[in-house]
């Protein structure tokens, strides 16, 4: 997975749609992050770079019309909005706000794809910046000061070995590292082995159920990765 590719931030209320798009749009090479509401959403920009947003109108709380025009006060990310079919004043008030794109639902994901992919290439290029503090759901790991800790603040120990693989997968996030690769970074006497251990050790600590990680993956025959929230 290219270091460079491309983040995007799917905010939608319907977790079935969020849990769709999410898969696609990963399956078609981009890195997908997903936030339920407009909060949550605020929570991962402060994470993450992201390239572009694709974000739904129709939302409790605060609509994405409402979150778009506060984004746009000091964020130019490229949105694509998701809107009801029929609902032209929605689609007007939203390129108005600032969207770049509106989409009908239902839509095609092969057509979102499209447009996503002809507003990447007239928007500036943004390189993934590296994160200080990695958002794991359950927890947070700070690469500063090499600490994993829970969302309340206390400190989850780990090893000096899961500080360093945390930094290196956390430092390229959505990079495949192969286990050959991760036993020469760390040294120290490391083999591919000895990382499958480790990483199973380190999912015990961060993920809700170890057995179906969701944030340490493995990528099948090439290694593992680290996928933000």
């Amino acid at each position: 997975m290219d270091k460079d590719i491309a983040h995007i931030l799917v905010v939608d209320d319907d977790t079935r749609l969020r849990s769709l798009l999410q898969r696609f749009l990963r399956e078609n090479g981009f890195l997908v992050s997903v936030a339920k509401n407009a909060a949550e959403a605020r929570e991962r920009l402060k994470s993450y770079v992201f390239n572009l947003l694709i974000v739904d109108i129709m939302m409790p709380n605060e609509s994405g019309l409402e979150f778009l025009a506060k984004l746009r006060e000091d964020n130019d990310v490229p949105v694509i909005l998701l809107t009801a079919m029929g609902e032209t004043a929605d689609r007007i008030a939203g390129l108005e706000t600032g969207a770049d794109d509106y989409l009908p639902k239902p839509f095609e994901p092969k057509e979102l794809v499209l447009r996503i992919k002809s507003i990447l290439k007239r928007a500036p290029k943004k390189t993934l910046a590296k994160q200080e503090r990695l958002d794991l759901g359950l927890c947070v790991y700070d690469i500063a000061s090499k600490e994993l800790l829970t969302k309340q603040g206390q400190v989850i120990h780990i090893t000096p070995v899961e500080q360093s693989l945390l930094s290196i997968l956390g430092q390229r996030f959505g990079q495949v590292f192969s286990r050959e690769k991760l036993a020469e970074m760390l040294g120290a006497g490391q083999s591919p082995r000895s990382i499958d251990v480790q990483i199973t050790r380190l999912r015990k600590k961060i993920e809700k159920d170890s057995k179906n990680p969701r944030y340490l993956q493995t990528v099948r025959g090439k290694g593992y990765m680290l996928l933000p929230g």
